[in-house]
């Protein structure tokens, strides 16, 4: 079944290349698709275009529909084309000609918008969701390990002290910053696209501030030919914020390989959390940074794969943005799953103590020695030559005790700080407004 079919059908080879895996990619949007449907059906009836009691015997279809699917009793047949056709058909066989009034004042084209625009959102609340708890863990681990030092490189060389608190912290404020842009991505897909129909609106005197309020959008997308435009747009925009998330956690992984590697050994984990050579006894692989590694990269690359395949579309809808789902939406729970093993590792892991005491590590401490003299009233450039002088005439001394106080340093990392920032931005999703309002539409 075909919503736009009339009284020829296409070629099968035509069908079956512009279907490709949209049928795949619309099981992830069955939900969010009867969602659109209860709202679209209730404003359908307040402008006069169902009865009351139209309006009555389709949401309790919907819903019914909509409990399958969440309970995984849902599927589209073999004969129907997408998930629209699906639900429209479902309707049609238990409810006759009531079911074929729900697309009224309506296209496919505002259809999906508002389907991923509705997935896009649940699935930034989710993503968002499994970021806290790695967050605070980051933190725990910060605080737990804030008197371990360790070496700071730049250049892969030996450069300034610094400590696993440190290190720790820094990737919890960088994920700080990764929610920034994944609520920035929040408030594009949490815009009201339905109404738009196929670009250009509709005739019909519909109320697109109702669905609006019913499916707890913050706005709406108002200019009906912006709305088809948008779609891309949200996805380039959401792909750039997993993107972030997922160069935190590929430079967390690349860390942990070298910290790891015998010739640094600053980090150790359970037999269990690594895997084994098939000729070498010896080896601990970390295999599960490895992967979080290749999979984050592998989303890193998400946004401009979005960007090329919208490349030079004029406005109006174009097949091309079908083929953006089986990019995007498999990437979420990718990056999900990298978070979760993250943490499991992260909870499991031994930093080495006494780390710098190894004499390997003495040029760390130059700056620390430099900044003595200077404290001393040696003006800084002085200092500097008289350091690397004694570092030339394999003279230098050195004490590996630190006292760095300022922000954000070894001795006051803001930890609490840190927190703060990540509970504003947490505040500014406004999750609660969509959760009632979805619960309410439910009801």
């Amino acid at each position: 079944m075909k919503l736009w079919q009339k009284d020829k059908a296409s070629l099968k080879e035509v069908e079956t290349f512009t279907v490709g895996k949209d049928r795949e990619m619309d099981m992830y949007l069955a939900p969010f698709d009867v969602l659109g449907s209860l709202a679209h059906t209730t404003m359908l009836e307040s402008v006069g275009l169902l009865t009351a009691d139209d309006l009555a015997v389709l949401k309790v279809a919907l819903k019914e529909i909509y409990a399958q699917i969440e309970a995984g009793n849902f599927a589209l047949q073999d004969d129907v084309e997408d998930i629209h056709s699906q639900v429209e058909l479902l309707l049609t066989k238990k409810l006759g000609d009531v079911g074929k009034k729900i697309h009224s004042a309506r296209s496919r084209n505002d259809q999906v918008l508002v389907d991923i625009k509705l997935y896009l959102r649940h699935e930034i609340t989710q993503l968002v969701n499994a970021i806290q708890p790695f967050f605070q863990l980051l933190l725990q681990q910060s605080e737990a390990h804030k008197q371990h030092i360790f070496p700071g490189y730049t250049h892969l060389q030996l450069a300034m002290p610094s400590s696993f608190g440190l290190w720790f912290g820094a990737y919890a404020e960088g994920l700080v910053d990764d929610v920034i842009t994944l609520q920035a991505a929040y408030q594009v897909v949490n815009k009201n696209p339905l109404g738009s129909a196929a670009g250009y609106g509709s005739s019909f005197p519909i109320n697109r501030t109702l669905t609006t309020q019913l499916l707890g959008f913050a706005d709406l997308n108002y200019n009906v030919v912006y709305a088809q435009m948008g779609r891309g747009k949200a996805e380039r925009i959401t792909a750039q914020a997993l993107a972030n998330v997922a160069d935190t956690l590929a430079r967390l992984s690349m860390d942990m390989c070298l910290y790891l590697n015998q010739n640094f050994a600053f980090v150790s984990f359970p037999q269990e959390l690594t895997t084994g050579s098939s000729i070498m006894p010896h080896k601990k692989n970390p295999d599960v940074f490895e992967l979080i590694r290749s999979h984050c990269n592998r989303i890193k690359a998400l946004p401009n794969e979005i960007t090329m395949m919208t490349t030079n579309l004029p406005s109006g809808y174009h097949r091309d943005l079908q083929l953006l789902k089986e990019h995007l939406f498999p990437a979420f729970e990718s990056l999900k799953d990298c978070l979760r093993m993250a943490h499991l590792m992260l909870s499991n892991i031994t930093v080495k103590e006494n780390i710098v005491a190894d004499e390997k590590y003495q040029y760390l401490f130059s700056v620390e020695e430099v900044n003595k003299l200077v404290l001393q009233g040696v003006p800084f450039r002085d200092a500097y030559k008289q350091i690397g002088l004694q570092i030339e005439a394999n003279q230098f001394t050195y004490h590996t005790s630190v006292n760095h106080t300022h922000e954000g340093s070894i001795g006051n990392l803001c930890n609490d700080k840190i927190d703060t920032m990540m509970q504003q931005t947490l505040e500014g999703f406004g999750f609660e407004k969509v959760a009632q309002a979805i619960a309410h539409l439910l009801q």
